[in-house]
């Protein structure tokens, strides 16, 4: 049946894969006026969702493309379960910015999540590339129609790092390609230099320490709406690619349980607070790249799990911090208090999500991150399963503490905002409501994942205790050392600090010295040729220039100038 992929059986349907739905329709978004253009705005999303929840396992759209074997649709239990939540969130998305009237922030959305959702798809490494490169041209719009000179900068240093990334990756394809011969994408076992290429590609992406800072750059300068979608898709399409190329890769653990910690302590030291959130994107990553490097089935399903569980509280921390922001004008912790009066929807959306990615139970952060750690339990790997601990702590001190004290309860800042538009808190709701449905109802995801059946139960009395334990510490601490907690309106330096003030002397260091040598070089180059012109024109004899006979060793030198320049030609 052609429709397990598709949304309907005609022949040509084969190629209208879910993200080329979310591609074209964005085309689709400018057309339109009025209600009409929100009624397209939500269809679009809503026909891709519909065409992921048909979709079969099976491989789609194969074709020969230079004697490469290319599949742009391949579907199986590990693309499914991103293709799914990806699916939702860009429909939520959606719904999130109705209100919104920029044509090109709706575009650029539904272009990165089809993008997004293309790269789940793909089956070999060339359109994994295409729908890569896609996803960065889609959402760099996202920041960039903030029209702040912040966001403009942010934007361009985004582009960059994802432009370079763009170019290992390609490289390295390039390199797999000439030694294994295939461009399938799957685990990738061929070491050396295409190896590590890919992977450092991916972990650009991902977000992976010293190579994170431009997330936690440019997501506080997007737009209200635009953070939303860049806070579901990127990264978590890295976290796939890792899944499908790199399981049990051994760097990989130690390079999660880094991040886990990385992202927290920064975490705890923001002032903004969608860096705040941003940073804690770095940390959750973390533990799906952490079970990524372990390989177990059940860390693989732990990593999946926690994606899908991510994606959506994520979202919804974001949606609520949008909410602060879009009613306020105001995105600092020191400008902000006593909201929880005046927007008391946003405030419990807010917790529920808060609560989430803090692993209480009942809540879909529970039933997934527990997962990761019982994986490193059962291979008692004390050191990393501490470090994710530890992290769980710092993500419930930050995010389920720190913000919501600051922002909503506390002093009274004196801000008197209205509650969020309708759409907004009816995209919050949904969200918050899959947090509490997969706590509640874990099953219902775990059939989703990779590698089954998944015998695995959240809700033991282990699990339980030692979450509450943690957290009833840490909300301890935290009353405690209330004064101490209090936000500073302060910069925190993190790596990006080093291409940001390097960049610029370097490329002034290129311009001053590479002109000087460049100039020289050309000197050097055209001597010869010098020469010959000034002795040809110091000739004055009956017969004219072009007529004189010159010494062999000038026409030897000009035939080789013009050999070494017609080479370089051909060759450039």
């Amino acid at each position: 049946m052609m429709h397990e992929l598709f949304l309907i059986d005609w022949p040509f349907v084969e190629w209208l894969s879910p993200a080329l739905v979310l591609i074209l329709g964005a085309f689709l978004v400018p057309v339109f006026q009025g209600v009409v253009q929100k009624f397209v705005r939500l269809a679009v999303p809503g026909l891709a969702l519909i065409a992921v929840l048909g979709t079969a396992p099976g491989t789609y759209g194969s074709f020969q493309f230079l004697n490469m074997e290319m599949t742009l649709g391949r579907a199986d239990s590990l693309s499914l379960v991103f293709a799914h939540v990806f699916g939702i969130m860009a429909l939520i998305g959606a719904i999130y910015a109705l209100h919104v009237r920029d044509n090109v922030q709706h575009m650029a959305g539904f272009i990165y999540a089809g993008s997004a959702m293309g790269a789940v798809f793909a089956g070999d490494l060339i359109t994994l590339y295409v729908f890569w490169e896609l996803m960065l041209l889609a959402s760099v719009w996202l920041i960039w129609r903030n029209r702040q000179a912040a966001s403009m900068a942010a934007g361009f240093r985004y582009l960059l790092v994802h432009a370079a990334s763009g170019v290992l990756l390609l490289a390295g394809i390039v390199l797999y390609y000439t030694q294994a011969g295939s461009l399938s994408f799957d685990a990738i076992e061929i070491g050396g230099t295409a190896f590590w290429l890919i992977l450092i590609g991916f972990m650009v992406n991902a977000a992976v320490p010293p190579l994170h800072a431009w997330l936690t750059d440019a997501y506080p300068e997007a737009t209200v709406t635009g953070a939303v979608f860049l806070s579901a898709f990127t990264t978590k399409t890295a976290v796939y690619t890792l899944m499908r190329g790199f399981p049990e890769t051994e760097a990989l653990i130690w390079l999660g349980a880094v991040m886990t910690l990385w992202g927290v302590t920064y975490a705890v030291l923001a002032n903004n607070i969608r860096r705040l959130l941003a940073f804690h994107i770095v940390s959750q990553v973390g533990f799906m790249v952490a079970g990524v490097g372990l390989g177990t089935a059940m860390a693989l399903n732990g990593s999946a799990a926690h994606a899908f569980a991510h994606i959506l509280y994520k979202a919804l921390l974001f949606m609520s911090a949008g909410a602060i922001i879009h009613m306020t004008g105001r995105m600092k912790l020191t400008e902000l208090g006593g909201l929880y009066r005046y927007m008391p929807l946003t405030f419990i959306f807010y917790m529920i999500a808060a609560f989430s990615i803090s692993a209480l139970p009942l809540t879909s952060g529970f039933v997934s991150k527990t997962m990761i750690l019982e994986a490193y339990a059962d291979q008692q790997a004390a050191l990393v399963w501490l470090m994710l601990s530890l992290a769980s702590a710092g993500t419930f001190l930050s995010v389920g503490l720190k913000l919501p004290w600051f922002a909503f309860m506390g002093h009274d800042s004196g801000l008197r905002p209205r509650e969020a538009p309708a759409n907004m808190l009816i995209a919050m709701g949904i969200a918050a409501f899959f947090c509490i449905y997969i706590g509640v109802r874990p099953e219902l995801l775990y059939q989703l994942l990779p590698h089954q059946p998944v015998d695995y139960n959240a809700y033991t009395l282990a699990h339980v205790f030692w979450d509450l334990q943690l957290l009833s510490f840490v909300g301890l601490v935290f009353f405690v050392l209330l004064k101490f907690m209090a936000p500073k309106d302060k910069i925190t330096l993190d790596t990006d600090w080093f291409y940001r003030k390097a960049s610029p002397r370097a490329v002034r260091f290129i311009h001053h010295y590479g002109t000087i040598a460049w100039r020289n070089l050309l000197t050097a180059m055209l001597w010869p040729l010098r020469q010959i012109v000034s002795q040809a024109l110091r000739f004055h004899g009956p017969q004219g220039v072009l007529a004189r006979t010159w010494p062999t060793g000038n026409m030897v030198l000009w035939v080789a100038v013009l050999l070494v320049t017609s080479l370089l030609l051909y060759y450039i």
